[in-house]
């Protein structure tokens, strides 16, 4: 008897040691994925927000949702939803996001990023949909690339090159967007490629269908060209320039758009950031509503548009768990083509980082802007030139 309980006990511990064995040797879905230079990555991004506005300029209507330079929304991304009579005060679900790409030293890959939330409507190209504001999903990145030693191309839909912030939330260190973001370009369709010359030195060149458009609003195409600069550790220089026909929206007159971006990195715990932004359209559309030296249009015009942004950022890492960054922002658009009203817009932001485990930050924010037009929309229906917003922001990443 004592044996047979023996070789019973025997078999169940090889049986277990087998099943361990075979429990052990079933790759994780993380392995599966790194064997094969398959690359999973996501976040998501929610807050909430309170102004003392209605965050829509006067010459809103309600519900807007700011699309390209059409007038709207005050604040890029955090005020949709926004409507006429109350002040704004809102949970914010901004994105959940993933990207998936293989992007191999040698050799083809690709890279798809999609977008869900509220931000999906402002981000959407035109061409992926009959109502880009009614997005809830966006096909935000989607290209092949191909890479030979020094020289990378793509092709397909991808981000711009110009500017300080990203669509990607935890990439920035605001909560808000700045409105040369917002007004810039999102993201171009077309090809584009890349020549690392050396470590200081990378060449980019492509050609495109303008801001934000998948299938090009008049047929023409915009160039971009883009030398980055490292000189040293402490400094870096990028120059992004776009040049072209049908540069935004269904505007068909030549435009242009200078993005010069510099960050100097003081210490591992400082660094300061300049992003200073030109922009020229000829033959710009003003729709009617929108706001020229102080009158609002009566019906759509055309008009040859300029406008300039400068953004100064300071970022400091008191510790790996606690940060805080300043935003100075001056936006100057002079004929109201990218803001719908005619103005100088200026802006500081203060935002605290606060990270209480790896891959997750809670952020908490004010701001305040201002105006030397009374362009800001209050709940009783008359405008101001100053407004301020408080923020809460939760970002985790995966």
């Amino acid at each position: 008897m004592k044996k047979k309980l023996l070789t019973i006990a025997t078999l169940a511990a090889v049986s277990a040691t087998a099943h361990a064995a075979d429990a052990s040797s079933v790759p994780t879905l993380s392995q599966v994925l790194g064997a094969s230079d398959l690359n999973v990555s996501g976040y998501f991004d929610a807050a909430y927000s309170d102004m003392n506005t209605t965050g829509l300029f006067k010459n809103a209507t309600a519900n807007t949702a700011i699309v390209g330079g059409t007038a709207g929304n005050s604040h890029i991304f955090d005020t949709q939803g926004a409507t006429t009579a109350k002040n704004f005060s809102a949970f914010n679900l901004h994105q959940a996001a993933i990207t998936v790409s293989k992007q191999p030293k040698e050799g083809f890959g690709g890279l798809v990023n999609v977008t869900a939330g509220q931000d999906a409507a402002t981000i959407a190209s035109s061409g992926l949909g009959s109502n880009a504001a009614s997005h809830s999903f966006d096909l935000t990145q989607a290209y092949a690339s191909y890479t030979s030693g020094p020289l990378t191309v793509i092709g397909g839909k991808f981000a711009t090159l110009a500017g300080a912030e990203l669509i990607t939330s935890p990439s920035n260190s605001n909560y808000t967007r700045a409105w040369m973001f917002g007004w810039g370009p999102y993201t171009h369709t077309g090809v584009r490629a890349t020549y690392v010359a050396s470590d200081m030195v990378t060449l980019v060149a492509g050609v495109n269908n303008g801001f934000d458009q998948v299938n090009s609003a008049t047929g023409g195409k915009t160039g971009e060209f883009a030398v980055d600069l490292t000189p040293s550790s402490m400094f870096s220089l990028a120059t992004t320039y776009y040049v072209g026909k049908g540069l935004v929206g269904a505007t068909a007159g030549k435009g242009s758009y200078l993005d010069v971006l510099g960050t100097i990195t003081a210490t591992d715990k400082l660094n300061f950031v300049f992003d200073y932004a030109n922009g020229k359209q000829d033959n710009a559309s003003l729709a009617a509503g929108n706001i020229l030296n102080g009158q609002s249009l009566a019906a759509a015009t055309t008009t040859n548009a300029k406008w300039n942004a400068l953004a100064l950022y300071a970022n400091y890492h008191f510790n790996d768990q606690w940060r805080v960054s300043y935003r100075n922002e001056g936006f100057d658009d002079k004929q109201g083509f990218r803001s719908g009203i005619s103005q100088k817009l200026k802006s500081n932001t203060i935002t605290v980082g606060y990270m209480p485990q790896k891959g997750f930050e809670l952020r908490g924010e004010v701001r305040q802007d201002k105006s030397d037009q009374s362009v800001f929309l209050k709940a009783d229906g008359t405008s101001t030139d100053k407004q301020m917003t408080y923020a809460l922001e939760g970002v985790y990443q995966f």
